[in-house]
């Protein structure tokens, strides 16, 4: 497998198509980290879940922004 510094390293600017379903998986991941805290008792296992959303959401929006479409 070849790394792809373009790809994997670069900025890339959100066009117009993009915005919007940036918007609905924030939108979707704020819904659901208001029901983590709701529901969940303050722990390590409360923060893990928060911190594994925040990190889901970038990885989706890393999709989006390397392979567009």
């Amino acid at each position: 497998m070849t790394y792809n510094i373009d790809r994997n390293l670069k900025y890339h600017a959100p066009d117009k198509y993009q915005m919007p379903r940036y918007n609905a998986l924030r939108e979707a991941a704020r819904v659901y980290a208001e029901a983590i805290l709701r529901d969940c008792p303050d722990s390590r296992e409360r923060s893990l879940a928060l911190t594994n959303l925040e990190q889901s959401v970038m990885w989706a929006n890393a999709a989006i922004a390397r392979d567009g479409y």
